[in-house]
């Protein structure tokens, strides 16, 4: 199979769904994946992209438990990827960004994920797949693609990184409550994670130059390292894949997000 593009199209899918090298993962809501989902496609629920003993929900999963999951999907070095959700693609990023803590880095995001491969009549299925052949991925954790708690308090700090919050603007306001505390990192540019799709295209990403055109006006840009963050490291599972997408080598997730951040009693607050 020749490299999918990281933002593939459903008809490029469609093209590529016999390949034995590709492995579909659907992150929908259960319900969604049983009514109709691609042929072939895997389903993992979204809470497993979580840590099940984590006190903050959108830590990174234990290395044994990241294994385990991976491990269960069948997934090889070989493997391209191609994660898609029911909702624009924040559970598919999330899914994303665990792959690439994992040290793999053949994947794709479905551009419009379920909504709009349904829409525009693409195959499906009720189906369930046999379970792939279990594999035994021995991961060693990659540490560029997370920021913790201390190495966003030393970019706030040091003024050179730039600090994307995926909320909704009453969030970073902090006229939405979420967590003890409410308001937004300081220095943090605000641009919501559903500003970057289009819903008059099935929920597609907007076109590469909006997206890039967007960023820069936010002083979001490939020149400086990029955090980005939400809540729980859900919606921002999207924005850090549109950033990697479009080449920017430096991006991490502050996975602890605003409910850490929120909730601690000494990080400042604007």
């Amino acid at each position: 199979m020749s490299s999918l593009p990281m933002i593939l199209e459903p008809d490029a899918l469609q093209q590529h769904l016999s390949d034995s090298n590709l492995l579909v993962v659907d992150l929908s809501g259960p319900e969604h994946y049983a009514e109709a989902h691609i042929p072939g496609a895997v389903h993992v629920h979204p809470a497993e992209t979580r840590g099940a003993a984590s006190p903050v929900p959108g830590l990174l999963p234990e290395k044994a438990e990241l294994e385990r999951l991976l491990g269960r999907l069948g997934l090889t070095p070989d493997h391209h990827v191609v994660a898609y959700d029911d909702e624009g693609g924040g559970w598919a990023g999330r899914f994303i960004w665990l792959l690439e803590s994992a040290g793999h880095r053949n994947w794709s995001l479905l551009n419009g994920g379920r909504i709009a491969w349904v829409a525009e009549s693409y195959p499906t299925t009720s189906n369930v797949p046999d379970a792939p052949e279990p594999s035994q991925p021995v991961i060693s954790l990659d540490p560029t693609t997370t920021a913790d708690l201390g190495e966003v308090l030393a970019a706030v700090k040091a003024g050179n990184a730039a600090i994307w919050d995926a909320r909704a603007p009453s969030e970073y306001r902090g006229e939405r409550q979420s967590a003890a505390r409410s308001g937004h990192i300081p220095g943090a540019v605000n641009l919501e994670w559903t500003q970057l799709m289009d819903p008059q295209r099935n929920y597609r990403l907007l076109p590469e130059n909006k997206l890039r055109t967007t960023l820069t006006s936010l002083g979001i840009e490939p020149s400086k390292p990029v955090i980005t963050h939400c809540q729980s490291h859900h919606r921002s599972g999207l924005t850090y894949v549109v950033a990697r997408a479009l080449g920017f080598d430096d991006v991490r997730a502050y996975a602890g997000s605003w409910a850490e951040w929120g909730n601690h009693t000494e990080t400042p607050v604007e």
